[in-house]
Parts: C-alpha cells; structure tokens; sequence
C-alpha cells in the first residue's frame, strides 16, 4: 500500500467517523437532517445538537488521539522502542496531577478555564525537566529512568489529593478527570487545546528527519551529521506540548500512542519518520470511534473514554511486548 493511499483512506475513514459521531446518539438524527444542520436551514434544537453537543465532541476526541499518535511515534522512534508513549516520559501523568490540583483547592470553579491551563502549565514543567535532562544526558536509558521516576511521583502525588479530598463532590471531579472524557466539551476547550497540541505536532514533524537517521543507531547517525542533543530536545518538546494539549483537553488516556503506530509501522517500511502523520490520524479516528461506542453502549452511567481505550489498547499492549519478546527469541 503506497503512503497516499494510506493517508487518503485514513483522512476519508476520519472525516466518516466524525460524520457518524453528529448522526449517532440517545437521539439518532436522518442524515437530511444533520446536512440541514451544517448548512444553517435546520431545526434550532437539531443546530444546537449537532454544533453545540456532537460535532465538538467528536472534534476533542479526533485533536487528542491525533495529538496522542504523533507523540508516541516520535518518542519510540527517538526511543527506538515500540512500547514508548507520551507518558513514558510523565508528561501525561505532570498534566494531571496539576489539573487534579486544581481541582482539590477548588481553583477549577473560578473559571473553566482553570482546569485546562492547570493541564497545560504541569505538561509544561514537566517538558522542561525532561528537556533539562536531555541537554545533560547522552543516554536515552537515563531519560526513560527520569521519566518513570516523574509518573510515578505524579501519580503517588495524585492519590494522596484524593486520599485527603476535602468532599465525595471533590474527589468525584477529580476522579472523573483521570478517567478521561470529551464529554461535554465545547469549541471553546478546543480553541485553548489546539494551539499546543498543533505547535507540538509541527515540531514533531519539522524534527522527522532525524527520526528516521536514529533507525541507523546513535553513532550511525551521529556519523551523518544528527545532533542528537537537538533531537532530543525538539522531540520531548514537541510530545510533550501535544500530550499537555491532549490532558488538558480529555483528560488521561492511554495506550492510544502505542497501538497506532505499532499498526501504521508495516504499512511505512518501519521508518518512524514517515510514521507520524498515519499515527495522528489512526489514533484520532481510533479516539472518535471509542466515543461512539461509548454514547451507544446501553449502560446506566456513560463509560469514560479512557476507560474504553484503556479495555482495548492494554491487550493491544500486551500482544505487543509479547510478539516483540518472540521477535527477539
């Protein structure tokens, strides 16, 4: 399969999956109706559904899969690794015990865009330390090391917030937000998460070249001219201003930056590089499907998105580091 065709199908099954997302719902609308809804001649209750509720929705989940798929192919090819992913370097787990925070001390309800900003400020400090890192360090080990230690710090940081939760109303927001959701959101939270996730991508694609050099090996590509001390900085960076927009966008979500580029990497002769941008779009569509399985699914409370990408992508993950084990005798 040639890369265009590979980004026209994926491009062509995104833009479906989003069209599903408006028709599909506790209230199915005919398609007649949904294109009288993009197109302003509809019902006001049908506009507000479809430009208020549904298409937002679907949008949030599509920016944040694909912010999540790019990231995890940059980081295992820097990492040379197919089990890498953005939180491999504790950047999803910074972003949310910083929203968490906000919402223990109750800073999320002086303004909705509190919560968001907390998100992106904690993938922020945590994209310094670990760029802070790879100026000092010659070794990938060493990175991987500080950023398993800065997950677990985070996520020992964030159940003791919940264990000392002033109220069951804190603890549930709180709750809720690790579980990850685009519930509810609107163009506005997309508006605030875009900006991140889109710089961090264009970083991530202005800096692709080296990732495919990195196939060769470190001394090898050194040997071709690649800064690696630069590759490093531009690829943690630019995972870790997309991760932060994602977290502050849905939340936590995993596994999602593993699977997809694991699927995309035969179809692009493994090279890393050219693996980014069917990652993006694999995982975003990957994202807006998960959402609609999870409005249609005929539960009492709706399941979170992170949960339902978490029950499909851990057995993806599992299969992987098994078939990689087997690989490699």
């Amino acid at each position: 399969m040639s890369e265009r065709l590979l980004l026209s199908g994926l491009v062509a099954a995104s833009v479906l999956a989003i069209f599903a997302a408006c028709l599909l719902g506790s209230t199915p609308l005919p398609p007649e109706r949904l294109l009288a809804a993009f197109m302003g001649g509809a019902e006001m209750g049908d506009r507000l559904v479809v430009w208020q509720i549904r298409l937002p929705r679907a949008i949030a989940a599509f920016i944040t899969g694909a912010a999540l798929g790019i990231s995890g192919a940059a980081l295992q090819g820097l990492l040379r690794n197919p089990l890498a992913e953005p939180g491999v370097l504790g950047v999803s787990a910074s972003a949310s015990l910083f929203a968490t925070f906000s919402l223990y001390y109750g800073l999320a309800a002086l303004s909705p865009w509190v919560l968001p900003l907390a998100a992106i400020a904690g993938a922020l400090a945590a994209t310094a330390l670990i760029a802070l890192a790879a100026i000092r360090t010659r070794s990938v080990v060493t990175l991987i090391l500080i950023g398993v230690g800065l997950s677990n710090f985070s996520g020992a940081a964030m159940s003791l917030l919940m264990n000392l939760a002033p109220n069951p109303f804190s603890l549930s927001d709180m709750i809720n937000w690790m579980l990850g959701s685009v519930a509810n959101r609107s163009f506005q939270e997309v508006g605030l998460a875009a900006p991140f996730i889109v710089a961090g991508s264009a970083i991530l694609l202005m800096s692709r070249r080296g990732l495919s050099a990195l196939t060769l090996g470190e001394e090898a590509a050194t040997g071709v001219g690649l800064n690696l001390r630069n590759q490093r900085i531009l690829t943690v960076l630019g995972a870790g201003l997309a991760t932060g927009g994602s977290v502050a966008l849905a939340g936590a979500i995993g596994f999602v930056g593993i699977v997809a580029p694991h699927i995309i990497r035969p179809f692009v002769k493994h090279d890393p590089a050219r693996s980014l941008i069917p990652s993006a779009l694999l995982a975003g569509l990957f994202l807006v499907l998960a959402d609609i399985g999870v409005r249609l699914l005929p539960t009492s409370n709706e399941l979170k998105l992170g949960v339902v990408a978490s029950l499909i992508g851990a057995p993806a993950f599992v299969w992987i580091a098994m078939r990689r084990r087997a690989l490699n005798g």
